[in-house]
């Protein structure tokens, strides 16, 4: 190339620079102008499911936009996790990740896609709360019932859970470790709303759970609640004690947020922001969600998510070496 069409070439590029930095702040202004998709890492049934249902009318509503609920479930949520994450980073693509898929399994599986280098959290938008529920035919009314059946029939009940490295697990795990009990562990594909089904079929007899993926089914004498894992009672379920009550000092709950992949424009994880936040002041999303004891809880910031987002990380680092599971 002469020397002559270089200098013609610099210019252009010059030229043309300015345009191209100037679309690249601009990307985002004019988002979203197409449906949005929001990819739920679990099958319908439980509470990641819920959550999702329940938020999208009032998310749609503003964004302005369409949204769609695409339940992604399998391998403990990671497959959800990683179509999120190789999802072009222009926020039509949105995780509703939780405790599980966003804090427990980057610990559980060392191998595994690490969402935290991949995502964006945009902000926190409930926790759910969990309960220790039962099939209704074991003869036990409580969790000290239930302690005392498994000391006298060790090893011959089952529990469900939605997935190895799940808080419904670990719970669980920590629970007859402290007990000094013993239980056969039984493992449902997608999520809680699956281990819930096999509770009701008396495939499993206990199993710690969702508290929204089975409060229907306790109010209708299909599974009974032993407990809450919540610092108060539930006042969907004002019968029902707390574990804390019963000498269990348990208060985990299942936190759940909305997630992009990496390279989202500030511009767009800003609206997504702000969209989330109206979400949940909408009056109905209010209603539904306190009707099935869910808590409304968003973060101040996206980098506050953030900073919440690693610590929890950190925090089933050290629940995952004391509860004395093997990662795989």
């Amino acid at each position: 190339m002469g020397k002559r069409n270089i200098l013609v070439m610099s210019a252009l590029c010059a030229a043309l620079l300015p345009s191209v930095t100037a679309a690249g702040e601009a990307q985002g202004t004019d988002y979203p102008n197409r449906p949005v998709r929001m990819i739920v890492p679990f099958a319908p049934g439980g509470a990641s499911d819920t959550v999702g249902r329940i938020l999208q009318p009032a998310m749609a509503e503003a964004l302005k936009q369409q949204v769609v609920v695409d339940n992604r479930g399998g391998a403990s949520g990671m497959i959800g996790v990683e179509i999120a994450a190789r999802a072009q980073p222009d926020g039509y693509n949105f995780l509703l990740g939780n405790i599980g898929t966003m804090a427990i399994n980057p610990n559980y599986y060392t191998k595994a896609l690490k969402p935290q280098n991949e995502l964006i959290g945009v902000t926190q938008v409930v926790d759910v709360p969990g309960a220790f529920a039962v099939h209704p035919s074991l003869p036990v009314k409580s969790v000290k019932d239930i302690v005392a059946y498994l000391k006298a029939n060790p090893g011959k009940l089952n529990y469900g859970s939605p997935a190895p490295s799940s808080a419904n697990r670990l719970e669980m795990e920590m629970f007859l470790h402290h007990t000094g009990t013993k239980a056969v562990q039984i493992n449902y594909k997608g999520g809680a709303g699956p281990a819930a089904v096999g509770l009701l079929g008396n495939e499993v007899q206990m199993m710690f759970v969702t508290y929204s993926s089975v409060v229907g089914y306790a109010k209708a004498g299909r599974v009974r609640l032993l407990g809450v894992i919540t610092p108060q009672r539930i006042p969907q379920t004002p019968d029902v004690p707390t574990m804390r009550e019963q000498g269990f000092d348990m208060v985990v709950g299942s936190w759940q947020g909305v997630y992009v992949p990496k390279g989202t424009p500030n511009a767009v994880v800003a609206k997504l922001f702000k969209a989330a936040h109206e979400t949940m002041k909408h009056p109905e999303v209010v209603k539904r969600l306190t009707d099935s004891g869910i808590s409304i809880v968003t973060s101040a910031s996206s980098a506050e998510f953030k900073k919440f987002w690693d610590a929890e990380i950190r925090r089933f680092a050290k629940v995952i070496k004391e509860a004395g599971l093997e990662t795989e």
